[in-house]
Order: C-alpha cells, then structure tokens, then sequence
C-alpha cells in the first residue's frame, strides 16, 4: 500500500464550507458531505505518474485526454481510494461527490454540486475568481431565499465557476 498525503487545512475549509452549504440546500446530507469533503483531495499530492498507477490498480482508463489534464487524475483516485481503503465511508453520495469535485458532469446531484461549489469557494482560496465567486453566491444572501431560488442562484453560480474556469484553462493554452 502506497501512504497518501493530503492538505489537512485545505480539507478542513472545504468542510466547513460544505457544511454552511448544507445548511442552505440539505441538511440531511451534511455528514456525508463533510466526510467526503474530508476525504476529497486524498490522492492529490501523487504524482501524476502516480495518479496514473493507481488508475490502473482499480480499473480507471487512463487515454490521451486525462493524461493531458493531469490535475484531474485525483478525483477519480481519491473516490476510489476511498471505496476500497476506507469502506465505512463508501457511501454512494460520498464517492459520486468526491469523484465528480473537480470537473463536474451534466445532470450533477445536488451533493456533487454542493462538494465542487464548497472546493471552488472555500475562504483558504484567495486567487481572484474564487473571491469573486465567495462575494457572488454569498453576496446574493441565499439564506434569505426561497429554496427555488437557492436552486437557481446556485444554478447561475456553477455556471459562472465553469465560464471562469475555462478561460483560465484557455489562458493557460
């Protein structure tokens, strides 16, 4: 068994946002979260080739794509890290949150949203468009709204996470 590494301060941001967001959307599902906020960055001080290894120790395919986007490698690992290594927290809401907290996927559950929006805005993240997006969604005062427009409002939120993170992606070539 190869020892993985994680930043425990960075996971305990990304907990404490999940649960403020769980008190918005689901409440029912904040332990769950939490875990899978705690748990969601397992693998990813790896290596690449690393990362890579461990796809093929539990059956991810690995082609050109992923090689190519190498800082995706540890969703995946990480949820499956944690289906075989720590099987208390391998339920189904945990793995799918952590698995998708990095790129995202159409027809996102609400507690994948949850676990990729708290990644993105958690208050250790200080780079110009996680402050941005912070001051959006909570400037908005989503605990002041119904429950349709907190589905909206997050709604418009990932949509502008995902606008942001492509132009910083095509800036980067």
């Amino acid at each position: 068994r190869k020892k993985v590494v994680f930043d425990e301060i960075s996971a305990a941001e990304v907990e404490k946002m999940v649960a403020r967001l769980c008190a918005l959307y689901c409440p029912e599902y904040a332990m769950q979260l939490r875990a899978a906020a705690l748990l969601h960055d397992l693998t990813k001080e790896l290596t690449p080739k690393e990362q890579e290894s461990l796809c093929h120790a539990y059956g991810i395919p690995v082609d050109e794509g992923q090689r190519l986007s190498p800082k995706t490698y540890h969703a995946k690992t990480a949820a499956a890290h944690i289906a075989r290594e720590f099987p208390a927290f391998a339920d189904p809401i945990i793995i799918e949150a952590v698995r998708w907290h990095t790129t995202g996927h159409a027809g996102m559950t609400l507690t994948e949203k949850l676990l990729y929006l708290a990644d993105y805005i958690d208050e250790s993240r200080t780079f110009p468009t996680c402050v941005l997006l912070r001051r959006y969604f909570f400037g908005a005062e989503p605990e002041l709204m119904t429950m349709e427009e907190r589905e909206r409002h997050l709604r418009a939120t990932l949509l502008l996470s995902y606008e942001h993170t492509l132009k910083d992606l095509l800036a980067e070539g």
